[in-house]
């Protein structure tokens, strides 16, 4: 009932942001006789109410372009293969020299792909970049089947098939697994398409090591109750209808929780940068929401397994996770170099989770293994922001170079 729930709260305050809209576009006529500073404060009141609801739309990831030596080059997004689940996004540039081509694995995490914009941005740089853009499971009807860690696996796999020899992967955060999964299970296969190179990023390949409250709140509670829970039916008006899912609202609101009086001070200072005309600062602030506040819902058992194998049994880290009913030996990735890169900082994939790879990546020589560890960064400064521009990136980069 907690989705249903939802819908009838988000369609009861509905008409109260379509008048507040309705008010913000009147503009300049609203409020005639009014002094100024009155006006936009009431025009700022009216766009706070407006802004009142969650998206389940993909926002745009909006790079139009990217400097490319010295000189700006156009980028336009295409959908290169088209899945159920999820689509593989290619960022095309007009460029004259090939590029080392990437694909970046995106967390299935309860946001979009455009989480990583920032990332893909500075990317597109040196690299003809593709990234994996999930699709909010509300909208996928029930004949399409069930997702789960090894349906990702497979959706990998696939993908850098489409992309063809001599690729490389970028998983940030929770995919690092399945990417890893995916790479051994095509080195032992002699895939042609096994990439290059796999850099994975402040993701959970062992998290018996240094347990963070994430990984405490993951074993703390049985799968029976995530799943009684957790777990809602999508209403009957979507594609999706009848499908379980672990609802994008719901890990919003348990993350904004964690942090409700910086959201509550950042909200109170976007009204104050509004009331007064501080457009440039509000724009900011209403750009990190908008992408904030996009969610997606994840199937059932995506969320439930992710959970149980990746959390709470550690499968990978024990040698126990099986892929299509063999398992999984990391052992036999002998070409793909290896970069692994952990935040000092990061509470919620911390340090020795994701370095954890090279021990499992026992054949790999020393040569094609490299772990990096950037100091004063949280989970979020790993993949964006001047830090993994500045520093990271050159990392990331070097490493992709040298594979080609």
């Amino acid at each position: 009932m907690l989705y249903q729930t939802y819908q009838f709260q988000n369609d009861l305050i509905a008409p109260m942001r379509f008048a507040a809209r309705w008010g913000m576009a009147l503009g300049d006529a609203f409020g005639i006789g009014l002094a100024d500073d009155v006006k936009r404060k009431a025009l700022a009141t009216m766009e706070m109410v407006s802004r009142f609801e969650l998206s389940h739309t993909r926002p745009s990831f909006g790079i139009d372009s990217v400097q490319v030596g010295n000189r700006e080059v156009p980028v336009t997004e295409e959908v290169a293969l088209r899945l159920p689940f999820g689509d593989l996004l290619r960022f095309r540039k007009d460029v004259d020299t090939p590029e080392p081509k990437v694909l970046i694995v995106a967390p299935l995490s309860g946001h979009f792909a455009t989480l990583l914009a920032g990332t893909v941005q500075t990317m597109l740089q040196d690299h003809d970049v593709y990234i994996t853009d999930w699709t909010n499971a509300r909208d996928v009807p029930i004949a399409a089947g069930k997702f789960g860690v090894e349906d990702y696996v497979s959706y990998l796999i696939r993908f850098m098939e489409e992309i063809g020899e001599g690729g490389h992967m970028l998983a940030v955060c929770q995919p690092c697994v399945q990417t890893l999964v995916a790479v051994s299970v095509m080195s032992e296969r002699k895939h042609p398409c096994t990439p290059r190179s796999m850099t994975l990023m402040a993701g959970p390949i062992d998290v018996r090591e240094s347990p963070t409250s994430v990984n405490d709140l993951a074993n703390e509670k049985s799968l029976s109750w995530f799943k009684q829970r957790m777990i809602q039916t999508v209403p009957l008006r979507y594609k999706g209808g009848g499908r379980r899912v672990y609802p994008g609202f719901v890990q919003l609101i348990s993350f904004m929780a964690m942090n409700m009086d910086r959201h509550k001070a950042a909200h109170k200072g976007l009204y104050e940068d509004l009331a007064e005309g501080n457009t440039a600062k509000a724009e900011k602030v209403k750009t990190f929401y908008d992408e904030y506040f996009a969610v997606l819902d994840l199937t059932e058992e995506f969320y439930i397994e992710t959970i149980d194998r990746i959390f709470q049994r550690c499968e990978l880290a024990t040698g126990d996770f099986e892929y299509q009913g063999k398992k999984v030996d990391p052992s036999k990735i002998t070409r793909t170099a290896l970069l692994t890169v952990e935040g000092g900082r990061d509470d919620i994939c911390a340090l020795g989770q994701t370095a954890a790879a090279h021990d499992l990546c026992s054949s790999l020589r020393p040569h094609l293994k490299r772990h990096h560890l950037q100091a004063n960064v949280g989970h979020y400064g790993v993949f964006n922001g001047k830090r993994w521009d500045h520093e990271i990136y050159p990392v990331v980069r070097n490493m992709i170079l040298a594979m080609e």
